[in-house]
């Protein structure tokens, strides 16, 4: 406390925003990156200064703003004991808390794009050729089950059917329709199966069987 008090106002000021700003830092990345549920309460967090800003790629949020006040406050503090003025530490501190800002919410829009980019999309399931693994009743009556590849990975998507009968285990069938909840609807495949091409070979005329 006597070297705080020591500290002339300008000193004080950048020294408490490093070190609340520190200890939030650090609590926010290992929530994040631990998937605690105090890392969902601050995306709510985040998720409600972003609707107010109205800015895209998540520039102004919660853990984007503890990062800038983070380095703010140290780089102030390294300016001021490298003897530079105050106009200039406060433009380089600001310079410098952006620099940061710009660098966490591509960071985390990094780590988005890798979480949305195994995240299934259904609509990319229509047309695709699968198999009825559990019965799928006629007309929509009942649910079931089909195995179909869908984004390279084969998947046992729930489905229905708009069929006149049921669709039995083993029928192959064609994705046509998603419903908005995500269900399948499949038909029997319409495809034909190429027949086999046999080759006939003709005898010489004299040859005697």
């Amino acid at each position: 406390m006597e070297w705080f008090s020591a500290l002339d106002g300008f000193s004080q000021f950048f020294w408490i925003i490093a070190l609340i700003g520190s200890l939030i830092f650090v609590f926010v990345i290992i929530t994040t990156f631990l998937g605690m549920d105090g890392g969902d309460d601050f995306d709510g967090i985040d998720s409600e200064i972003e609707s107010d800003a109205g800015i895209g790629f998540q520039f102004i949020t919660f853990k984007n703003l503890v990062g800038f006040f983070t380095i703010f406050g140290w780089i102030g503090i390294a300016c001021i004991n490298a003897g530079f003025s105050k106009p200039v530490t406060v433009i380089i501190a600001l310079f410098c808390g952006l620099l940061m800002m710009t660098i966490m919410a591509a960071m985390f829009y990094a780590m988005g794009k890798l979480t949305n980019s195994g995240t299934l999309e259904y609509k990319n399931a229509i047309g695709a050729i699968g198999e009825i693994y559990l019965t799928v009743g006629a007309n929509r009556e009942s649910m079931g089950k089909v195995s179909v590849r869908v984004q390279g990975t084969l998947r046992e998507l729930e489905a229905l059917s708009d069929s006149l009968t049921a669709l039995k285990t083993g029928t192959i069938i064609e994705v046509v329709d998603i419903t908005t909840n995500g269900i399948l609807i499949v038909e029997p495949t319409k495809k034909a199966i190429e027949p086999i091409k046999t080759k006939t070979y003709e005898l010489p005329s004299d040859t005697k069987l």
